[in-house]
């Protein structure tokens, strides 16, 4: 089958909460980094046409800046785009956003406030054009033993009984964390940097996640340890091997075996390249074999 008739239907799907996503998302952060707007929007959109009803985005999803640290021109943020290309929104669209960390040159990798997250759920509501959200994860930066969530995690619950948000996850974090914020409030999903070769430490907060019911949901899958620079070219032989007895890309085995890790496991792969969109929603129809598992690692 070509990949341009291949759906995110393909990866099948998981419950968030109250709201049935295909396993197959979309991650907005790359988008920020070109400057053709034009570009960006006809992603996003050719993204729902392929069925994508999960798109993850963040309120310090930015460039100039942001956590790419590239960009020239005027400000683009992500969820503008998000507005832009798909607003009104489909029904069946779940967009989950995170908040946490600042990202200002002054005070980069700040844990924000109570307050201070308050007026980043305002401001993803705005630039969303939302009148409520429907995720949003609590991005946190790990320090051992003084990274605790509860405080900044019971203000996001607050305003989920405020009914600015609809549901609520977790990003970056341990199986503490997961403990921490559950005894709070419902965490519908987990959201870390995880891929075959790369925070395999994560694999206990995977297994843990589908015991508890909770999407887990990697970011990286692609570019593993290239994390923000994107995916490279150094795949491994086993990831080759299994791609070219599949007739696929490496990424595209990567995609797959990220799927396979449970029931519960969710993708966003990132680009802003609609060939590498089809490619990457085509990669939720690769059936992998337990001797394909077994040579991944």
């Amino acid at each position: 089958m070509p990949v341009e008739e291949i759906t995110a239907s393909a990866a099948g799907t998981w419950t968030l909460g109250d709201r049935t996503v295909h396993r197959m998302g979309f991650g907005s952060m790359r988008l920020t980094a070109d400057p053709d707007r034009a570009r960006a929007v006809r992603v996003l959109r050719r993204a729902v046409e392929l069925g994508v009803n999960h798109i993850d985005t963040a309120a310090f999803y930015v460039s100039p800046g942001g956590p790419l640290g590239v960009g020239t021109g005027p400000r683009r943020y992500a969820t503008d785009l998000i507005r832009e290309a798909l607003a009104p929104y489909p029904e069946d669209l779940v967009i989950a956003t995170k908040v946490g960390p600042s990202f200002d040159e002054a005070s980069r990798h700040r844990e924000l406030t109570p307050a201070e997250l308050r007026r980043d759920v305002e401001e993803n509501l705005r630039r969303l054009g939302r009148d409520h959200l429907d995720v949003v994860n609590l991005r946190i930066v790990r320090r051992e033993g003084r990274d605790s969530v509860a405080e900044r995690f019971a203000a996001l619950a607050e305003l989920r009984d405020a009914g600015l948000i609809r549901h609520l996850g977790l990003s970056n974090v341990r199986v503490d964390h997961l403990d921490e914020a559950q005894a709070i409030a419902p965490v519908v999903c987990v959201q870390n940097a995880y891929a075959l070769d790369a925070n395999r430490w994560a694999d206990d907060l995977l297994r843990a996640c589908g015991e508890r019911g909770v999407a887990f949901v990697p970011f990286f899958a692609i570019a593993g340890g290239g994390r923000e620079s994107g995916a490279g070219g150094d795949h491994g032989d086993a990831v080759r091997a299994v791609a070219r007895a599949h007739g696929v890309t490496p990424h595209q085995i990567r995609l797959a075996w990220t799927l396979h890790q449970g029931p519960h496991v969710l993708a966003i792969p990132g680009t802003g390249d609609p060939e590498h969109l089809a490619q990457n929603v085509a990669a939720g129809a690769i059936r992998l074999s337990a001797d394909d598992l077994a040579r991944l690692g």
